[in-house]
């Protein structure tokens, strides 16, 4: 995934993982909204925004890969 020169906002990333949530898993939902909660620097933000970007239209190897992700930037 390229670099984006935009910063989203909290509301944003919180709005992604909505309309992105019906494709993953209901723990890893919960996981990331929760992380959201806790707040983030605007790095964090956005990358986290660019892992839900699109996420419906990936296919399952790129699926699983963008969990991992997702996974590493919440720990």
């Amino acid at each position: 995934m390229g670099r984006c020169t935009i910063d989203h906002t909290l509301e944003d990333v919180q709005q992604k993982l909505s309309e992105q949530s019906a494709f993953m898993s209901r723990e890893l939902v919960i996981e990331v909204g929760d992380s959201l909660v806790e707040g983030g620097d605007q790095e964090f933000l956005n990358e986290v925004f660019h892992l839900l970007k699109k996420y419906d239209l990936a296919d399952d190897k790129e699926r699983k890969e963008r969990d991992q992700k997702l996974k590493e930037l919440i720990k």
